[in-house]
């Protein structure tokens, strides 16, 4: 666990998403949770010894299966965008762990079994404050990686946690993502929080210069995709993305499989759902 400010800490070790905790006098406010029990596990104990107050929440900063899988094992109310409540809302309340390849890391993991989900028990539209000590603690929703992603903002600490909306060396989830919403949000964070600390959902502390790499990466994306779409694409034309694209986020070679799989599946699903009528059948 790493401090980042006086009271905020971050651990980026687990297998998963990049975690988060604000240590306040009136308790303690984590930030999503590692989807292995072993790691959930771990980082309770680790929790204990941050000198918080007795009240616990966790704030899940979108819906993605590697942020909230553990959820339900912090044993503490959970909080999260209206958006990502829905997604629960219509999920199967047991998850069999034998699913699509998306790409993810909660599929590399051994042992989960079925998992009984933890709804939100707070949520909101717009944003919301939390008011726990001196510390004010901004919940903004911005979307684009997904419908209800969130930032978590410390304006006097200047630190932003921003959940997947920056990524580094590795490529973005996009089967549920709205790119032009996300480089909206990019935009924002490019020109309002050049002071801030900025928190990757993976990948830890980050400087504007990955925001940038961020942002032209999903240009690219998203000028390749309207091409194809010009052309009603076949699905080998968009498997041909993959590679190019993996090249360019500059994963590490031991992910490439993972990192491909994870293009594979986000760029079929995006270009279904946002230029499906273009599509033309896969050729035999």
């Amino acid at each position: 666990m790493q401090a980042i400010a006086k009271y905020v800490f971050i651990e980026d070790q687990f297998p998963g998403v990049t975690l988060g905790a604000i240590a306040l006098p009136h308790g303690l406010i984590q930030i999503d949770a590692p989807p292995s029990p072993d790691d959930v596990r771990t980082w309770r104990a680790s929790l204990m010894n941050t000198n918080s107050g007795p009240d616990r929440i966790l704030i899940n900063l979108d819906a993605h299966l590697d942020r909230t899988l553990g959820a339900r094992a912090m044993e503490c109310t959970l909080v999260a965008h209206e958006k990502t409540a829905s997604v629960f809302r219509t999920r199967p309340m047991n998850l069999k762990t034998q699913g699509d390849e998306t790409g993810a890391d909660w599929e590399s993991i051994i042992g989960l079994g079925n998992i009984r989900w933890s709804p939100p028990e707070i949520s909101f539209t717009h944003n919301m404050e939390l008011h726990w000590g001196e510390t004010t603690v901004l919940l903004e929703h911005h979307p684009g990686p997904a419908a209800g992603a969130l930032w978590v903002i410390l304006p006097a600490e200047k630190i932003v946690f921003v959940g997947d909306a920056v990524l580094k060396n590795q490529p973005p989830f996009l089967d549920n993502a709205h790119i032009p919403a996300w480089l909206d949000a990019l935009d924002l964070l490019a020109k309002d929080y050049r002071d801030y600390i900025i928190v990757s959902g993976r990948g830890g502390v980050v400087t504007q210069t990955v925001v940038k790499n961020q942002i032209e990466y999903l240009q690219k994306v998203q000028s390749e995709l309207e091409a194809l779409a010009k052309s009603r694409a076949s699905s080998q034309e968009i498997e041909a993305l993959v590679q190019p694209l993996l090249t360019a986020c500059k994963a590490p070679a031991q992910k490439h499989k993972q990192y491909a799989q994870r293009l594979r599946y986000g760029l079929h699903n995006y270009y279904s759902r946002h230029y499906g009528a273009n599509m033309v059948a896969h050729n035999e």
